[in-house]
């Protein structure tokens, strides 16, 4: 599936051709440069392609990009940090 994945202040997520949401992953930004991964959704039809895992990405590039860093609370978010080491330097102390 070549996704097209949005953003919409606190989310980045990717609908279907009649408008509805079938994949996002939302977040809370707090005023000490730290984002925490609360939500992640993947619909039943696109599981097991890697769109949580793009969904992600995205959020790891703008957390990149700020200077941001991570709290992977959401359950999905806290196992790819747990085994991912290029995304360890971004975990919120």
């Amino acid at each position: 599936m070549n996704a097209n994945i949005q953003k919409e202040d606190n989310r980045f997520f990717i609908n279907n051709e009649e408008g509805n949401m079938i994949a996002e992953i939302t977040y809370i930004s707090s005023g000490d440069s730290v984002i925490t991964i609360d939500h992640t959704y993947v619909s039943d039809s696109l599981r097991g392609q890697g769109i949580a895992g793009k969904l992600l990405e995205n959020v790891v590039q703008e957390a990149r990009s700020k200077g941001y860093k991570i709290v992977p609370a959401c359950s999905y978010a806290k196992a790819v940090f747990d085994r991912k080491s290029e995304y360890q330097d971004l975990l919120a102390k």
